[in-house]
């Protein structure tokens, strides 16, 4: 519970009271590798902070298996639009490594927005952070050709090259994994 903790006094002065409030709503989950965290057709019930792992959006199909983010330690991960909307997700939550989460759920948040004097804060920078990586992926795949795409990932992500197979890698850059294999073999 300490990084996230540290995480949330990084962006706000959050007094004893408020974060006894905050924290006592929180629970930590473990997620063993490839284990599904939230299942298409199952309703977000939770808001989480990665501890430690890496965490995959996808939707999978019967020939291609699409990747479509990536969720790393010290930062929030949710099927929001789920959360939200209290509707069912469109896609899977899976944990490609061993993950630990502190989650939680939607009836605390509420709870914390309204007893807190931070609470409402705290969710605001959970949602910038979600929102920020979804706009930055969205442009660089409308502006930027497969090949950069890479390339800004190797230099902004170094993470995702050395945690995540390839063929997930390929997938979230908008390519197939063959061609994902020439680009690479350009590069290096």
């Amino acid at each position: 519970m300490d990084k996230i903790k540290e995480y949330f006094e990084s962006l706000v002065v959050m007094n004893d009271m408020d974060w006894e409030v905050f924290s006592a709503k929180l629970v930590k989950m473990e997620f063993p590798k490839k284990s599904l965290i939230l299942e298409i057709g199952k309703t977000e019930q939770y808001l989480s902070f990665i501890e430690k792992g890496i965490v995959r959006f996808n939707i999978p199909k019967l020939d291609y298996d699409f990747t479509f983010g990536f969720a790393f330690e010290n930062s929030f991960v949710s099927g929001y639009d789920s959360f939200l909307t209290q509707q069912p997700s469109s896609y899977h939550l899976e944990a490609i490594t061993d993950c630990i989460l502190w989650r939680i759920s939607f009836e605390d948040l509420h709870t914390v927005y309204q007893t807190t004097t931070v609470g409402n804060l705290i969710g605001r920078k959970a949602v910038e952070d979600i929102f920020l990586k979804k706009m930055k992926r969205e442009l660089t795949l409308l502006e930027d050709s497969a090949k950069t795409r890479y390339i800004k990932l190797m230099r902004e992500q170094p993470e995702l090259i050395r945690n995540i197979p390839l063929k997930y890698l390929a997938s979230y850059i908008g390519i197939r994994p063959q061609s994902l294999s020439r680009i690479r073999k350009e590069i290096y």
